[in-house]
């Protein structure tokens, strides 16, 4: 082979090679980047089916139930507009109160229920993510102009 057959040949198995790397980061990337949809969202079906993703909202007033094997919750997450039932088992954290703030990761079954995998308290009373924030916002707007109706 000459010199100049193998520097093209290098250069192949060069440019090959990375490609091979940047594919398989960007498929791990894909594989493991947790989305962030609010309750209205998953309720008009903009959520990733069969995907593991994050649910952010206020847990809804009366709605946590405790199943007798003590680990259970069954609760729903709402923006004030939609409202997701929940169910995660586990223990939940401390601060995790009816109409505070929550963050729950897993999948919604064909049952429109949410199987949590994680469950996050607001940890601050002065924190909320920016897509929360807006959502709320948005959410309120909304029944604001309904009931003004």
């Amino acid at each position: 082979m000459k010199p100049r057959q193998k520097r093209v040949m290098f250069i192949l198995v060069g440019i090959a090679a990375v490609g091979l790397a940047v594919g398989l980061v960007l498929n791990a990337l894909d594989k493991n980047v947790s989305l962030y949809f609010t309750p209205t969202q998953v309720f008009n079906d903009e959520a990733p089916h069969g995907r593991s993703f994050r649910i952010g909202g206020l847990v809804e007033e009366g709605s946590v139930q405790r199943e007798a094997d003590g680990l259970t919750v069954n609760f729903a997450i709402t923006d004030t507009s939609k409202r997701i039932p929940v169910v995660y088992k586990g223990i939940l954290p401390d601060l995790f109160k009816e109409g505070k703030g929550v963050v729950a990761q897993g999948t919604v079954g064909p049952d429109g229920i949410m199987h949590a995998d994680e469950v996050l308290a607001k940890h601050d009373e002065n924190y909320m993510p920016p897509e929360a924030k807006d959502a709320l916002e948005k959410a309120a707007a909304a029944n604001a102009a309904v009931e003004s109706k």
